[in-house]
């Protein structure tokens, strides 16, 4: 399959079960994924650790999405929120995704979080945890 932009490499024999073999094997199948080299995966952790706004979060879930078909789930757990490692921070499943990016993405998040408090408490208000009204 020929990609009119630069592919992620492979990772190394049982180190990864990322299926990027039978994603590129598959007639039709969304490539999106394989667009994050190891080099734009840097560039997306420190965008995501830098965070700015609960409203830049969103934004960057949904471009995510968009231009990577990776879907971002960031919810309050099961339990009380004390910290942001109370917060539900999930990458679904996609052929083509590195478990170790499925790791990095949301503890970058994660260290965004603890840098701007103030995005949690939008967040957890957005699920009106807070009695906002």
């Amino acid at each position: 399959m020929n990609a009119s932009f630069p592919l992620r490499q492979e990772c190394p024999p049982g180190a990864c079960v990322c299926d990027r073999d039978r994603l590129l094997a598959t007639p039709g199948g969304d490539i999106r994924i394989l667009r994050l080299t190891r080099e734009e995966e840097k560039k997306l952790v420190a965008r995501l650790e830098n965070l700015a706004s609960l409203d830049d979060l969103r934004r960057m879930q949904e471009l995510m999405r968009a231009q990577l078909g990776v879907a971002l789930t960031i919810a309050p757990g099961a339990n009380e929120v004390r910290t942001v490692r109370g917060l539900h921070i999930e990458i679904a499943s996609l052929p083509g995704l590195c478990s170790k990016t499925r790791q990095t993405l949301p503890a970058a998040i994660r260290r965004g979080l603890e840098r701007k408090p103030e995005i949690v408490y939008a967040l957890l208000d957005s699920y009106d945890l807070l009695g906002g009204g």
